[in-house]
């Protein structure tokens, strides 16, 4: 068991930096495609985004056939999600469920709309494969997404999506498996990350912070049954419903190298 979780970190991680460095390399259309400006005006990368969406789909290849199903389902869906809200919704003011509801409700699909249904519907599909009864499946599915959601949230200044998911991913290396090697492997991304990210020579973006909090929600709804998972649901559910305080607070922590 414990060789797994190793080897699921050390996966994760290696293949973390290595697609860091390829992309850094040979940028897929030229490197200002990739460049955004971060929260102290300074210009960044988003290559690490897509680089710990690789690192967690080589992570969770020491899982068996199913919660590896259910892990590539959470990482790839959040992610794409979140790549599509950092190419079509940069430059849009609009943060909050509540803001891109009332855009959809006015006739407008908002690229943070399509995050937040679609972010959701891959979360309810890797639930549906951790667990077997109906009620589990759908508070997986809420962990799942509400985790990506969260990581997401802190996002709001170098480090701290990446932070979050080591602090948040250790007790699960005690949980039991698959949810410990889950654990391992988003704690193998974050940690491959987490130099580059903290310094501002990076930025996960919505690619990579909504990748990195589906992998640690697929570890946490691996690793616990009903009382657990609604637990941890309803703890997303109020961070979701206080998501400006929770930015805030993320915000006003010790300011990274970029700061």
């Amino acid at each position: 068991m414990i060789s797994r979780r190793l080897t699921a970190s050390l996966s994760a991680a290696a293949t973390t930096r290595a697609a860091l460095k390829a992309l850094r390399t040979r940028p897929p259309g030229g490197p200002d495609r990739w460049r955004r400006v971060n929260f102290a005006g300074r210009d960044v990368d988003l290559y690490g985004g897509p680089a710990v969406a690789a690192g967690l789909v080589a992570g969770a290849a020491a899982l068996a056939a199913r919660p590896r199903a259910a892990a590539g389902l959470a990482v790839l869906g959040a992610g794409a999600c979140g790549a599509y809200d950092d190419v079509r919704g940069a430059g849009d003011p609009r943060r909050g469920f509540g803001a891109h509801l009332r855009a959809l409700r006015a006739g407008e699909v908002t690229s943070g709309a399509v995050k937040l249904f679609g972010v959701s519907a891959a979360g309810l599909a890797a639930g549906a494969l951790l667990k077997e009864r109906p009620v589990d499946k759908v508070l997986a599915g809420v962990v799942v997404a509400g985790t990506a959601h969260l990581v997401n949230l802190v996002d709001v200044r170098p480090g701290r999506a990446a932070a979050t998911v080591l602090a948040l991913g250790a007790p699960g290396l005690l949980r039991a498996e698959p949810g410990a090697t889950l654990a391992a492997a988003a704690m193998g991304a974050a940690a491959a990350v987490l130099p580059d990210d903290a310094r501002g020579r990076t930025m996960l973006g919505d690619t990579g912070a909504h990748a990195l909090g589906a992998a640690l929600g697929a570890a946490i709804a691996a690793g616990n049954g009903r009382t657990g998972l609604a637990a941890h649901a309803a703890g997303l559910v109020a961070a979701a419903a206080c998501g400006g305080t929770v930015s805030r607070v993320a915000a006003s922590g010790p300011r990274g190298a970029a700061g």
